[in-house]
């Protein structure tokens, strides 16, 4: 019994964390750093700073929690967010934030002052994303997309070539965008409980679903004209044109009001995206 209560709370504080989004984000800063370098070297400095990016990334996820206990009550499945359910305490969401916070800022100080700047300026927009900035509409959906796409600048900047993460991070942060808009459709109801003015709150679930449909659209032709002034390679083009099909899918999918399904679309669409660019550079 002892032994399933401590691989069940290993379990929830991995979920807290987001441990899945989190070896995400430590891929983006090593692809960041292979299409900066031009190949799959993965010097020092390029691991100090996907390490960084896990530490900042968990504690901007457990205080994300923390704040959203009340809405993820309604809008996630029973027992989904281990926080709002009781499974955790308070005490042990803020130790994470705390132990995130000291790994991320150390390894980040392993790599250069640089990256100190860039992950406490990350920082300090996750901690108050929630309390602050997601009530402020489009503004937060901005904020949090320029952070989510900047595994891919950060990976550049630590192996000191931040030049060459521009246009990765301009696209991961593009459909960053509109996945964090899809994702406060998903979350409206709760939204509306806790009283945030989200974008479905402010002008309604149809304008905003256009809306989301818009950038997705307009992302397409956006991935073929940044990489192709920045010179990638064919092969950026033939695997982006399978994440450039899964956004104009999510796209038809919110103009024809089904909301289901889109943000984990979004989601492996970015994945892909990461391979074609990293491709693009190394091929």
């Amino acid at each position: 019994m002892k032994r399933f209560i401590r691989t069940s709370w290993v379990i929830d504080v991995l979920r807290l964390v987001r441990a899945h989004n989190l070896v995400v984000a430590a891929a983006g800063v090593l692809a960041g750093g292979w299409i900066a370098l031009g190949s799959l070297a993965t010097p020092t400095l390029l691991v100090f700073a996907a390490a960084a990016a896990v530490g900042l990334g968990a504690a901007g996820n457990a205080v994300n929690d923390v704040w959203d206990a009340d809405a993820d009550r309604v809008n996630r499945r029973p027992g989904e967010r281990p926080l709002a359910a009781g499974r955790l305490s308070r005490g042990t969401a803020d130790l994470c934030v705390v132990g995130g916070t000291l790994l991320g800022l150390g390894a980040a100080a392993l790599v250069n002052g640089a990256a100190v700047l860039v992950g406490l300026g990350a920082l300090a927009v996750m901690l108050v994303y929630s309390p602050l900035l997601k009530r402020r509409g489009v503004a937060g959906n901005i904020a949090v997309a320029l952070v989510a796409g900047l595994p891919l600048e950060y990976g550049a900047l630590a192996v000191g070539r931040p030049a060459a993460g521009v246009v990765p991070w301009v696209l991961a942060a593009w459909l960053h965008l509109v996945r964090e808009i899809v994702k406060d459709l998903d979350d409206e109801p709760g939204d509306r409980l806790v009283g945030r003015r989200t974008l479905p709150v402010a002008i309604g679930s149809r304008a905003t679903a256009l809306l989301a449909a818009g950038l997705g659209v307009a992302f397409v032709p956006l991935s073929l004209a940044l990489p192709l002034a920045a010179r990638y390679g064919a092969a950026y083009f033939l695997i982006a044109l399978f994440a450039q099909l899964a956004v104009l899918l999510v796209a038809s999918r919110l103009i024809a009001g089904k909301p289901d399904r889109n943000s984990w679309w979004l989601k492996g669409a970015m994945i892909v995206g990461i391979v074609a660019l990293v491709a693009g550079r190394i091929a």
